[in-house]
């Protein structure tokens, strides 16, 4: 089922080519947007004026004649347009027919994509998110990666896309080296495989080792040979290797188990041996520069802070690899190998220059081309604590994901307590876990991704306001309604079909037809925060809904329990695209 802004552009389009057929008129010229007011209709045509310029006419002569023209019913000749009124210098304001959008409600009600059209062919997203360092404790930096990158895989898996969520951890380099050498003296038993350990405790190897390898010259020589022992195969150190990232890898697991995020690892690791095949084809193509012994590459455009020529260095003097040959090596295999349509990798936005000269070098190597294959460098802000700074401990420590998590948990249990909900032990439990998660996802999600956030426990687990809990709590009425009437509603579907007649049937009726809207411009853009708005302002809607038409025992009972049950349908897949979990009762 086409979107309703979607109809529109193309009734307008052939409306202009009727009334104009000199202009031209593509559809992505055509101006349709939903109105932000009531008092100017449902949805508004803003293309009379672009157009007047063009035909040098009056924009309200434009627009007469665009209206004269417009076809105003659906493809089976059924009305869709209610009124079409012209404002200010040549604005249509479009009022829909309530039929049309009740109609629309049915198909969504009864079908199980909720009438979005799956794409046609399929086409591959590959999604990098997450990405945790081996051997470091996830921190709340990753916290929004995994969240952002979750939301946006599950987007495009509801749209019928082929999505490869891939986990680009690091887990490879210098750093190995160190821990390994430090290990081999300290805990050869673990590397052995005859003890076992936790994250926590190779974390603190792991910062015993930095310091001895910038402090002891003796130490630093034999981190290093190990790092030559790891990169030539020998068979003991990939096994302190293995071993090592094992412990890392049942730690990040606990993580996703507890956000629910399914992701493949493929860490720097399974890149590295195609690294001197990239370089090698870097160089036969005339795109690499030696500079003070590195192997550069020099992009137009991209300079310092001091207006110099800003290198790309893909081998260092020493003849090692860094970040930039292996997302290089992970681009091209990604476009060659997995034959991705579209590739999202997502960062902070620190890396937002680095992502750019990726994407440039590869569409100058011939790896990427732009026309066949969408790239997107998805930043995003910091977590900010309560005094505006990078979220830490109350020690300054860097806040540990997992402690986050469980006290989010904790948090939304004791507020679950206050409310004297009448829960047993199980579901007191079940359902702190849903609060908990989902109030540290919305929170994420709810604001603009490029911008810094609050982190405030308080804040994200309220019941009013734009939150996860308000959320949770809209779709929980609704289900209490369907109780309390206590009829099938799959028998309903089948007797009864939507009418809508007050103002706030059809104010709701609007919105749950934008679901679809909405869920193409994230596609577009990849700001999550559309859909978390969407969603607050549907709650909002079915709160007025819920005020000023009564249900049970209504002359229109039936009707309005199968409005109900479509905005629980939309607010639910909504919710899960987000990541949030829904419950039953609260």
């Amino acid at each position: 089922m086409k979107t309703i802004l979607n109809e529109l552009t193309e009734k307008f389009q052939q409306a202009i080519a009727a009334a104009f057929p000199e202009a031209n008129v593509t559809a992505d010229k055509i101006e349709v947007t939903a109105s932000t007011q009531v008092k100017f209709g449902h949805y508004q045509c803003n293309s009379a004026m672009k157009l007047a310029a063009i035909l040098k006419k009056k924009p309200r002569e434009v627009a007469e004649a665009m209206i004269a023209k417009l076809d105003r019913n659906t493809t089976d000749h059924k009305p869709m347009i209610a009124q079409l009124e012209i404002a200010g210098p040549g604005f249509i304001n479009i009022t829909l027919a309530p039929e049309f959008l009740a109609a629309r409600l049915q198909t969504i009600l009864q079908d199980k994509f909720l009438g979005i059209d799956q794409v046609k062919t399929q086409r591959r997203v590959v999604i990098d998110f997450s990405s945790p360092n081996t051997a470091k404790e996830m921190h709340v930096g990753h916290l929004r990666s995994t969240i952002i990158g979750d939301s946006l895989a599950r987007l495009f898996e509801f749209l019928g896309y082929d999505v490869l969520r891939l986990n680009h951890v690091g887990d490879w380099g210098t750093a190995f080296g160190m821990l390994i050498a430090h290990m081999k003296e300290q805990a050869p038993e673990i590397l052995q495989g005859k003890q076992q350990t936790d994250l926590t405790q190779l974390v603190k190897w792991y910062r015993e080792s930095k310091k001895r390898f910038d402090e002891d010259a003796e130490f630093k020589k034999r981190a290093q040979l190990e790092v030559v022992a790891i990169q030539g195969g020998d068979v003991n150190s990939l096994k302190a290797w293995h071993i090592i990232c094992d412990i890392s890898r049942l730690a990040y697991q606990e993580i996703y188990d507890l956000l629910d995020v399914r992701i493949t690892e493929r860490g720097e690791s399974f890149y590295n041996p195609l690294l001197a095949d990239v370089v090698a084809d870097l160089e036969k193509k005339g795109l690499v520069t030696i500079s003070d012994g590195a192997k550069c590459i020099f992009l137009e455009g991209f300079t310092n802070r001091e207006g110099e020529p800003l290198p790309m260095i893909i081998q260092k003097s020493d003849g090692g690899y860094n970040y930039s040959t292996t997302d290089l090596a992970a681009l091209r295999h990604r476009i060659i190998e997995e034959k991705a349509d579209r590739i999202i990798n997502l960062t902070d936005a620190g890396q937002s220059l680095h992502f750019a000269m990726i994407f440039k070098v590869a569409e100058l190597a011939g790896y990427l081309d732009p026309s066949k294959v969408t790239v997107n460098h998805v930043p995003f802000g910091l977590v900010l604590g309560p005094d505006g700074k990078k979220f830490k401990t109350r020690s300054g420590e860097t806040e540990r994901l997992i402690d986050l998590l469980y006290a989010a948990i904790h948090h939304a249990k004791e507020l679950l307590e206050k409310r004297e909900t009448n829960m047993d032990a199980a579901q007191l439990e079940m359902t702190a876990h849903v609060l908990g998660i989902n109030a540290i996802k919305y929170a994420d999600l709810a604001g603009q991704r490029s911008g810094d956030y609050v982190f405030s426990y308080e804040r994200m687990l309220r019941f009013e306001g734009n939150t996860a809990a308000f959320l949770m709590y809209s779709y929980v009425r609704i289900n209490g309604i369907k109780r309390k009437v206590g009829l099938d509603i799959e028998k309903i579907k089948t007797s009864t079909h939507i009418k809508l007649q007050h103002p706030s049937e059809i104010a709701l009726a609007i919105h749950l037809n934008q679901f679809s809207e909405t869920l193409d411009q994230v596609a577009k853009d990849l700001f999550p925060h559309r859909l978390a708005e969407y969603l607050y302002n549907l709650a909002e809607h079915f709160n007025a809904f819920f005020r000023d038409c009564r249900v049970e025992g209504d002359a229109e009972q039936n009707s309005r329990l199968l409005l109900c049950e479509t905005t629980a349908k939309v607010l639910r897949q909504g919710m899960e695209i987000l990541g949030l979990k829904v419950v039953e009762r609260m």
